[in-house]
């Protein structure tokens, strides 16, 4: 029964056993009482005594089994009302019926993205929360503008994520205009949401989130988002239709702190307005391929960027001094450029670094030399480059290493012997042809490593013997060599009791 074991309203009935009872006591409901699957399962402890799960548990355990018995838990504690619904919502059993009896319980959250079937008819219950209600999920869902009106009187709410829907209209996004409270919106992947629609935005002037990735009619709107001066992210990821002109109209919202532009159609001359963005941390312009090393003198002046994507910039090695400059970035990724050693000498000075990514650049073992003292580095991409193994003693002393990819690189069996002393590596990607069971040999010393990934390569069934002292090992991946899954299947067995997944299977 739940008496005793959970908080309740002061002289508010419960429901125990189908029957309602009537209680008195102190609640000291709070907003979370456990995790969101409370499914009662006997965990084993290191000395192998079992550790049940709490009444709590068991009770809203055997609530969502017998669901079809309630009719409304309006009279609990908004706390464990929360988790009954939670747990409906993770197992997959809420249904439209089922959900009624969440009416007027004061919900704070519904996350119900890419839960199925989810449509208008279930907004008048999710809006009778009320001024209650914080945070809302309807990704995926069929609800459409009559579906959102609902919400109006949800003054409070302060997340409304409505991802992978194409059944609102301007129209609709009118009905959202009052909820000023909003922090975050979100609205990915959404043919609907156009430049005009954006004006239901402008008043929103508490927002601090926004995301707009995919969107592809909201060239021109903007506009509508210029007043916002709490806003601190924006994400338009793979919105093509963005030009110049649009970052041109944000360029007074100086609190922006993240901004994801990536395969937007922008230009240097775009990227120029935003060097007046003095708290930007986080740039990311991935797969903008019309910017050219011009705009890294307007992104030098973004000294507080701590992330910064030029992926597949088309950037060469002219303006790459500009970097230097930006020494709180911890962030930064370079891979598909036209970069070479002589890029690599401007990243000396940003001793901050703990992720640095040169995938497919023309990179070679003396620019690895200009690494040497990135000592905080923690991830290494030198993918399809051309290092080899000469180049590895310039990484030897990257001690802080966790992840580590030379794939499709020069690097053989000799070389790996320079990595011996990375011992915090968790994840090595030796995607290579010229890797044998020689090399095999030298990764043991590696005893950290999760993941491993030797595909491609000349690696042996009788090279697997070597892999037996990595006891941390969870994944292995050997596709296109000379192994066989049973053999893979004996070491797991024999040797390694951690390792989940492993290619072939």
């Amino acid at each position: 029964m739940m008496g005793g074991i959970c908080s309740r309203k002061r002289n508010q009935p419960v429901v125990e056993d189908g029957i309602c009872r009537a209680v008195s006591g102190r609640s000291g409901s709070s907003k979370w009482l456990g995790p969101s699957s409370l499914r009662p399962t006997v965990e084993q402890s290191s000395g192998g005594a079992g550790i049940c799960p709490s009444l709590l548990e068991l009770c809203i355990c055997k609530i969502c089994q017998d669901i079809d018995k309630y009719s409304s838990f309006s009279m609990l504690p908004r706390d464990v009302s929360q988790q009954i619904f939670n747990e409906l919502v993770s197992s997959h059993s809420l249904t439209e019926v089922s959900l009624e009896a969440f009416r007027d319980c004061a919900l704070e959250d519904i996350g119900l993205g890419e839960f199925p079937d989810v449509k208008d008819s279930w907004m008048d219950v999710i809006s009778s929360q009320g001024s209650s209600l914080l945070s809302v999920d309807l990704s995926s869902s069929e609800v459409t503008d009559s579906g959102l009106a609902l919400l109006k009187d949800c003054s409070n709410l302060q997340a409304l994520t409505y991802n992978y829907c194409d059944h609102v209209s301007e129209r609709g996004l009118k009905h959202i205009s009052g909820l000023s409270n909003l922090k975050s919106l979100s609205f990915k992947r959404s043919n609907a949401i156009s430049a005009e629609g954006m004006r239901a935005f402008s008043g929103l002037v508490n927002l601090e989130k926004l995301d707009l990735e995919r969107c592809q009619e909201i060239h021109g709107g903007f506009v509508h988002l210029k007043d916002l001066m709490k806003l601190k992210s924006l994400n338009v990821r793979c919105c093509n239709c963005i030009t110049d002109s649009d970052l041109k109209t944000i360029s007074g919202l100086t609190d922006l702190n993240e901004l994801q532009l990536s395969n937007c159609n922008i230009t240097d001359t775009g990227v120029s307005y935003l060097k007046g963005l003095h708290k930007l941390s986080m740039l990311n312009l991935e797969g903008c391929n019309v910017v050219t090393a011009s705009c890294l003198e307007s992104i030098s002046a973004l000294v507080a960027l701590s992330y910064l994507n030029l992926n597949r910039c088309e950037l060469s090695d002219e303006g790459c001094d500009k970097l230097l400059g930006l020494t709180n970035l911890k962030v930064l990724s370079l891979g598909f450029n036209n970069i070479t050693d002589a890029c690599l000498m401007h990243l000396k000075g940003l001793t901050n670094l703990e992720s640095l990514n040169l995938d497919s650049c023309k990179i070679g073992d003396e620019g690895l030399a200009n690494l040497a003292g990135l000592t905080l580095l923690k991830n290494l991409e030198l993918s399809d480059t051309e290092v080899g193994s000469n180049g590895l003693r310039h990484v030897s002393g990257l001690t802080n290493l966790q992840n580590l990819n030379l794939s499709f690189t020069q690097v053989t069996d000799s070389g790996l012997k320079k990595l011996s002393g990375l011992t915090s590596i968790k994840s090595i990607n030796l995607d290579a042809r010229q890797i044998t069971d020689a090399g095999l040999a030298v990764i043991t010393r590696l005893t950290a490593l999760v993941s491993l990934n030797v595909s491609n390569s000349r690696i042996t069934n009788e090279g697997l013997q070597y892999l037996k002292p990595l006891k941390n090992l969870r994944s292995l991946t050997l596709e296109s060599c000379k192994v066989t899954a049973s053999e893979i299947r004996k070491l797991q067995s024999a040797a390694l009791p951690n390792l989940v997944s492993f290619r072939p299977v």
